[in-house]
């Protein structure tokens, strides 16, 4: 599972470096940036992207130790969008222990060696009652 994730995430990193390049080599960004404004699809799915961001910078600045680390990831996730986002996820792979369940990876492993024992491996297979563990 984790060499899958794994893939999946620098394939994901790999598409977006090769779409960003084709698009850099046709057109500078701000140029398109000015002929697309005035499209209001295209802010709104531009606004759709920034908030995805933001989410997921969320769940970084939990599962992060510290507020400069986190700070470093929010400027990375805004400016480099999923190619940041699967870069996270990667180094969040290496550093996984399949052992601790999909929690371990979900919480971190200083949250994931919080819970009781077999509770990490227990909620990456047993659905929850209520929405808590």
């Amino acid at each position: 599972m984790k060499g899958l994730l794994t893939t999946v995430c620098l394939t994901a990193a790999a598409v977006m470096l090769a779409a960003i390049s084709d698009a850099a080599l046709q057109k500078d960004v701000m140029s398109a940036l000015h002929q697309l404004w005035p499209d209001p699809w295209f802010r709104v799915t531009l606004l759709d992207a920034y908030l995805s961001f933001l989410l997921f910078w969320l769940w970084v600045s939990w599962r992060e130790r510290s507020a400069s680390r986190s700070g470093l990831w929010l400027l990375l996730i805004m400016g480099l969008g999923s190619v940041a986002m699967a870069g996270y996820l990667v180094l969040q792979l290496r550093r996984w222990n399949p052992d601790q369940g999909i929690a371990g990876l979900l919480l971190g492993p200083r949250r994931a060696a919080a819970l009781p024992d077999g509770t990490a491996q227990a909620t990456a297979t047993m659905p929850t009652q209520g929405g808590t563990p």
